[in-house]
């Protein structure tokens, strides 16, 4: 890849970046990694209140990173885009055998 596709690909890399560099954001996709899971689900694993972690899902459900599926009263998400799914299993590749 030469410098001119670099500095084309560069704002699709930084969108994705910018909104992976949250922590509670980071933690919900990694939790999604391991599969679909509602919003209950999700809130108790990352610890988070229903408004903030609304917030943050809406903001990645806006960026293409999740999606929804509605099953009576109750809502789950999953990770929609492949590039996230590889960029998380990259991470976790990386970081989470290093706190073993």
């Amino acid at each position: 890849m030469n410098i001119d596709q670099m500095r084309q690909c560069a704002p699709k890399a930084m969108a994705l970046l910018k909104v992976m560099a949250n922590e509670n954001r980071l933690f919900i996709l990694c939790n999604l990694l391991e599969g679909e899971a509602s919003v209950n689900e999700l809130a108790e694993r990352v610890r988070l209140g229903q408004s903030a972690l609304s917030q943050h899902l809406a903001l990645l459900r806006k960026e293409g990173f999740v999606q929804t599926r509605k099953e009576s009263q109750t809502v789950y998400y999953s990770l929609s885009s492949p590039n996230v799914k590889q960029m998380m299993m990259l991470l976790k590749d990386m970081y989470a055998t290093e706190s073993a």
